[in-house]
This record gives structure tokens, C-alpha cells and sequence, in this order.
């Protein structure tokens, strides 16, 4: 074996590493901005701050675009646990607008991401609508909480039926029980309002009763 084939061989894997690690590094990149700016996005919504949420969010969309098209020939990258992540947080992002605004659910297709990251970004806006369903308790509009924690169910009642393996859905399991716990302590939290009022009308009722 000659120089010159250790040269052609030292070029050839080079070149295949060198677009590898160009294309891991722009992920990188887009993946801490993509987290950052759907974070963002949640908080805006829970603000009432539709159009800063819908730019930040159309920003997003387009550095899973950038991202994706970036990493083709890469599987290896593509499916690594970091860039899922990100796409989870963006698939979370998504799913939060169209629930905070009872809109229907948009489909993986529709935002772009693959079932996984979307099922996982579903269970995590388990705890968005946690946070709202808070916000009306606090503000004394029961009837809005009750439809929000139907809400939670709903897609507890989704998750909890995909019974797949968690190697195929990357820990799937795990998001669902975190969501259902998070369901069950809404469930207390208004289980303990609606009783409260109950008390309160019942007070009212025998104090107008003796004023009469």
C-alpha cells in the first residue's frame, strides 16, 4: 500500500466527515434557537401575545426546514436525541397555540415533524393546559377550568391507547405518566374549587335565608 492510496483514502473520508460535522454544527446551532424561540412562544401565548407567538413560531418553522434539509444523507444526525428534542419543543409549541385557542389539532404533517416528536410535544402541552386551567381557577371561571381538564383527558385518553414498544417512540411512555400525573393533580386542584363553591352558595343561601 502506497501513499498515494492512503491519500486517496485520507481525501475520500475526509470529505464525507467534513460535510458530517458542517451539517452537525448547523444543527447544533438551529436546535438551542429552535428550543429558545418555542419557549418563547409558549410564554407569548400564555400572555396573550398571538401575533409575537405566530412569528416566532413561523421563524422556527423554518430552521426545522433549514435543519432537515441539512441533515439528509445524515441519518445518524437526523435521528439523534438532540434534534428530536428540539423538534419536540417546537411540535409542544404548535400543539399549545391550537389548544389555548380551541383550534383543532393541527396533524404531524401539517407542522412538519414526524409522529414521535409530536406525540412527545402533545404529552408536554399536558402541562401548558395545567398552567391555563390554573390561571381560571384563580380567576373564578370553573366552567373554563372543567373544559380545559377535558381537554387534558382527552389526550391522556390518546397517549395511554398507543401501546407501542418505547424503543420505537423514544420514551413515549414516560411523557404519559408525567402528563397523567399532572392530570391528576389538576383533578384534585378542581375537584377542591368545585366543592369550595359549593360551600360558598350553600353559605350564601342560609345567609339570605336569615336576613329575610
Amino acid at each position: 500500500m502506497g501513499d498515494e492510496e492512503l491519500d486517496a483514502v485520507e481525501a475520500s473520508v475526509r470529505s464525507e466527515l467534513d460535510a458530517k460535522y458542517s451539517s452537525r454544527e448547523l444543527a447544533l446551532r438551529n436546535c438551542r434557537q429552535i428550543i429558545r424561540s418555542s419557549a418563547n412562544a409558549i410564554r407569548a401565548l400564555h400572555r396573550r401575545e398571538p401575533a409575537k407567538a405566530a412569528d416566532l413560531l413561523g421563524d422556527v418553522k423554518t430552521l426545522v426546514v433549514e435543519t432537515e434539509t441539512s441533515l439528509r444523507g445524515h441519518p445518524d444526525i437526523q435521528y439523534a436525541g438532540f434534534f428530536y428534542d428540539a423538534v419536540k419543543e417546537y411540535a409542544e409549541a404548535e400543539l399549545t397555540r391550537a389548544l389555548l385557542a380551541d383550534q383543532p389539532l393541527p396533524l404531524p404533517e401539517e407542522i412538519g415533524v414526524d409522529a414521535v416528536p409530536y406525540l412527545k410535544g402533545l404529552g408536554e402541552a399536558v402541562g401548558e393546559l395545567r398552567r391555563r386551567l390554573l390561571d381560571q381557577l384563580r380567576a373564578g371561571r370553573l366552567e373554563d377550568a372543567e373544559q380545559t381538564f377535558r381537554q387534558m383527558e382527552t389526550i391522556i385518553e390518546l397517549l395511554t391507547s398507543l401501546d407501542y414498544p418505547d424503543g420505537m417512540t423514544g420514551g413515549l411512555r414516560r411523557t404519559t405518566d408525567v402528563a397523567r400525573s399532572l392530570i391528576e393533580r389538576s383533578r384534585a386542584d378542581l375537584t377542591l374549587t368545585v366543592v369550595q363553591e359549593r360551600v360558598r352558595r350553600r353559605l350564601d343561601e342560609v345567609a339570605g335565608a336569615g336576613d329575610a
